[in-house]
């Protein structure tokens, strides 16, 4: 049931974030500093969705002779492009968020972490495309690549997709604008920067 609740919560902030998109609005950052991730990804997004379109209409002319499975097929081939679009417009309205005590770090409808700025122990910029997964590490690429790399002093908790708690020590996440995130959390908010 819990694995339900997630996965229909999920596709809700999906949803939610499509009449954002439209209005230009972004989710949650309030007073703070937004640093987007979703810069480039609109070429692929735009891919998926043609896909998808493509894809419903070649449905269609196969299931013509069957109206009853051509309307359910329809409607869940619809439904996919209206979640795929919903992917992107939730990496567009859910930025990074870097407030005066913490930083949300987010990563589409999936993610939301806050880290508590004394509890970063080094930030520093650095280009990525592999990921290994390790114990105590969440990475979010996006494109397959990160850029700025948190180590905090502390483990943190993160609820995965599923809802299971984890502790992480190291945050690896992509910002179109990584040199000025790093820039902000060291000058401006006082962590370290990494050696």
């Amino acid at each position: 049931m819990r694995t339900v609740r997630a996965l229909v919560g999920h596709e809700a902030r999906l949803l939610v974030s499509l009449p954002l998109w439209a209005a230009r609005r972004r989710h949650g950052v309030g007073d703070g500093r937004a640093f987007g991730y979703a810069r480039g990804q609109g070429a692929v997004m735009a891919g998926f969705v043609f896909v998808c379109l493509v894809e419903t209409l070649t449905m269609s002319v196969l299931l013509r002779d069957w109206p009853a499975v051509h309307r359910g097929v329809l409607v869940l081939d619809l439904y996919t492009v209206v979640l795929v679009s919903g992917l992107y417009a939730s990496w567009t309205v859910r930025p990074h968020v870097l407030y005066d005590d913490v930083l949300r770090v987010r990563h589409a409808a999936h993610v939301d972490l806050r880290v508590p700025l004394d509890g970063i122990a080094a930030v520093r910029q650095e280009r990525r495309t592999t990921h290994v997964r390790a114990g105590g590490e969440l990475d979010l690429p996006v494109g397959s690549r990160t850029s700025v790399t948190l180590e905090l002093r502390a483990p943190v908790p993160h609820l995965t997709f599923l809802g299971r708690r984890r502790e992480v020590r190291v945050v690896r996440l992509h910002a179109d604008d990584a040199a000025g995130l790093v820039r902000a959390l060291t000058r401006d908010r006082g962590a370290p920067p990494a050696p």
